[in-house]
Order: C-alpha cells, then sequence, then structure tokens
C-alpha cells in the first residue's frame, strides 16, 4: 500500500502529463495551421503584399492565434511552475514534474518561434509577444534552476 504522500505525487505527476499532452495536442493544431497558412510562402522574411488577400488574412489570423496560445500557455505555465514550488513533495518529486514541464516547454519553444522566424519582410513591433517571449524564458529558467538546485549552481 502506498502511503498518502506518494499517492497525491502519483496523482499530480499524471495530471501533470495528461494535462500537458492536451497542451501540446493544442500547440500542434496551432502549428499545423500556422504553416498551412504560409504554405505559399517560399522563403522568409516574404513580401507579404505578394499574397493574395486571403493568404494575408489566413496569414494574419493564424499568426495571431498561436501568438495567443503562446500568452496562454506562458501565463498556465508561470502560475504552475510557481505553484510547484509550495507543494509538500521531496525535492526529487518536484524534480520530476519541473522536467516535465520542462520537456513541454522545449517543445513548445520550437512552435513558438515560428512567430519569429516565419514573418513578412515589414513586421510592425508586437511589444506583447517581446513581453511573452521573456516571460516564457523566465519560467523556462525558473524550472530549470529548481531541477539544477542552488548546489548546482555553486558547484
Amino acid at each position: 500500500m502506498t502511503d498518502a504522500p506518494s499517492a497525491a505525487f502519483e496523482k499530480a505527476r499524471t495530471g501533470l502529463w495528461t494535462s500537458l499532452q492536451k497542451h501540446l495536442a493544442a500547440v500542434y493544431a496551432a502549428e499545423k495551421t500556422f504553416l498551412a497558412a504560409t504554405a505559399f510562402v517560399e522563403a522568409y522574411p516574404f513580401a507579404l503584399h505578394t499574397a493574395t488577400e486571403e493568404q494575408q488574412a489566413a496569414y494574419q489570423s493564424a499568426r495571431h492565434s498561436l501568438r495567443d496560445l503562446y500568452t496562454d500557455e506562458t501565463t498556465q505555465l508561470d502560475t504552475l511552475v510557481k505553484a510547484i514550488r509550495t507543494k509538500g513533495y521531496s525535492e526529487d518529486q518536484k524534480k520530476q514534474l519541473y522536467l516535465l514541464i520542462l520537456g513541454y516547454m522545449d517543445i513548445a519553444a520550437s512552435v513558438f518561434e515560428l512567430l519569429h522566424t516565419h514573418v513578412p519582410t515589414k513586421q510592425p513591433e508586437d511589444e506583447e509577444l517581446a513581453a511573452t517571449a521573456d516571460k516564457f524564458e523566465r519560467v523556462r529558467k525558473f524550472a530549470r534552476l529548481n531541477v539544477k538546485g542552488l548546489a548546482g549552481l555553486l558547484g
């Protein structure tokens, strides 16, 4: 029979794993939509004016959706990594949760990077995107710090 703390941790880990899989499915769906909206492009950065109005609208819509997802995911991840720190799990258990999150973040980052690489030549500055990218990196560094620990930084 498992003790209550171990059972609670197993439930949390399983819940996190299931949740991250659902989030990853949403990220992959947004990636597919975004790449479909840029299928007309041969090289990046591209001249948006060479696209039809329909292609431009599809690109802007897909870009906006991916950026919104990036912002939402970053906010949720920020809350999640902070919440893990306050839980009564052992340090090794917390590291397992942070590692799950870091794995997800690495995959998601490769998709969200499309917002920086698949762009038109004249893209207006997007302060919200810049703020989200900064926050995403802070969350990732925070999770890595909690995996590595203070001793890992000093050693």
